[in-house]
């Protein structure tokens, strides 16, 4: 039974919710950092006075406790797959249909799928990984506007420093599948082909998909970087681009089998499959 409030204690209100890291905080918040400001910004801005000087050593052992908390939570994955798109995926869109059917189809070949927890794109892989009974991973990130990890993450946590998430994306996956994004989602494309291409990684493969999203950027790619020699022709094989889900699984349990067989280990053969890399 629930009483009415009396006059000595009046009906309480949800108080506001922020997040610093892992960390919940609701209310007032003694010596709060500028509303808007991340943990990122605070590191890097340079402005003002040289106490910085003073308190930068100290956020190293912040960035090494994320480390640690990341490394500890997700060491005991199985294969996973990391699956990239846009937060701002609305639930009724072909994109979304296209996030479920492949983090079900991941989940049901024994893959993990690692998200970066948010709605959208994001959220559906999750959902379709879930739903699929299998394992569904979020990795969140603090942004000035709040995003709490979506209902369907089953293994979640926080970080404050997008370099430490980015970590934890490249060490405990497989592949990359990039659905439609913006520019987080370019962001992680860019960064998982630059370490393949750079040999900083073994090579994985690296899948988009959704070809119509994908071909401006494609076309500027062959045309652009690959015809004034700003890349390698042969870095056009970094990319896969597909609009068939079991094409995905094709090319993801190909490299495993190529990297389990021991034929991958010098990290840069190409895994041949039929449609091909770029052919949109």
């Amino acid at each position: 039974m629930t009483l009415p409030p009396s006059p000595e204690q009046p009906e309480r209100r949800p108080r506001p919710t922020r997040h610093r890291g892992p960390v919940v905080l609701r209310g007032g918040e003694p010596n709060a950092q500028p509303e808007g400001s991340t943990t990122d910004q605070r590191l890097l801005d340079r402005r003002g006075p040289s106490d910085w000087v003073h308190t930068d050593p100290w956020r190293v052992l912040r960035i090494q406790s994320e480390f640690v908390e990341g490394f500890g939570l997700l060491a005991e994955l199985p294969r996973a797959v990391s699956v990239f798109g846009s937060a701002r995926t609305p639930r009724d869109h072909p994109h979304y249909a296209a996030g479920v059917a492949i983090g079900a189809a991941l989940a049901q070949s024994g893959y993990a799928v690692i998200t970066g927890g948010g709605p959208g794109a994001m959220e559906a892989a999750n959902r379709g990984a879930s739903e699929a009974g299998g394992l569904s991973v979020g990795l969140g990130i603090e942004l000035p506007f709040e995003q709490d990890l979506n209902e369907w993450v089953d293994v979640g946590i926080a970080f404050r420093y997008f370099f430490v998430r980015k970590t934890m994306f490249v060490k405990y996956a497989q592949a990359f599948v990039i659905l439609p994004g913006g520019f987080g989602t370019l962001d992680e494309l860019f960064e998982a082909l630059t370490l393949v291409q750079t040999r900083k990684v073994t090579r994985f493969p690296v899948i988009l998909f959704g070809s119509d999203y994908w071909s401006g950027l494609l076309s500027w790619i062959r045309t652009t970087l690959a015809g004034t020699g700003t890349i390698n022709a042969a870095d056009l094989d970094l990319i896969t681009v597909t609009d068939d889900v079991g094409e995905v699984l094709k090319v993801i349990q190909a490299a495993d089998a190529a990297r389990r067989a021991g034929d991958g280990g010098g990290g840069m053969q190409h895994v041949p499959v039929e449609q091909g890399p770029l052919e949109a």
